[in-house]
């Protein structure tokens, strides 16, 4: 057998696709929902920017219209870890507006820090990080899945998935 090294990637980013369709499930609970009949509570999703603005007409209302938004992504297997909501803003007539980006990529510090937590597992892996993702090498496919179930137990501040697995 040849000494071939195999890998995954750990990456920290969204399916934009099920954010999208999340969003579209919102919007269609939001037509239908009685408490939010003749308000101007909208949710409007920009794909490129990768950002989702929440318009409400008042606080109990952005409340009730980030749960919606959080239950649906959730249920589209979304983890709201990929999600960072900014500050309300009051906007024009006194409505709320609060926008809510999407993470991608995973930043220096938190690689660091990813990479330290493999490498205390004391498996034959090695760590590498590539841009925005961490690479992970090892001679084995039993470390590289002893890496992922690890990490899968871990309570790390960024939501993870493992792709490119060779």
């Amino acid at each position: 057998m040849a000494k071939d090294n195999f890998s995954f990637d750990i990456v920290s980013e969204a399916d934009m696709q099920e954010v999208d369709n999340a969003v579209n499930q919102a919007k269609k609970e939001l037509s239908q929902r009685f408490d939010f009949k003749g308000s101007k509570a909208s949710i409007d999703f920009k794909r490129e920017e990768k950002k989702i603005t929440l318009v409400a007409d008042d606080d109990f209302k952005l409340r009730s219209l980030t749960d919606i938004l959080t239950g649906k992504l959730a249920k589209r297997g979304v983890s709201t870890k990929l999600l960072t909501f900014k500050e309300p803003q009051k906007v024009f007539a006194g409505n709320l507006n609060q926008e809510v980006e999407i993470a991608a990529g995973i930043p220096k510090d938190k690689a660091k820090e990813l990479v330290k937590i493999i490498k205390d597992m004391g498996l034959k892996v090695q760590p590498q990080i590539e841009g925005e993702k961490v690479r992970v090498f090892s001679p084995k496919k039993d470390d590289l899945q002893a890496v992922m179930v690890n990490l899968r137990k871990v309570d790390f501040s960024l939501a993870l998935s493992f792709n490119n697995y060779r």
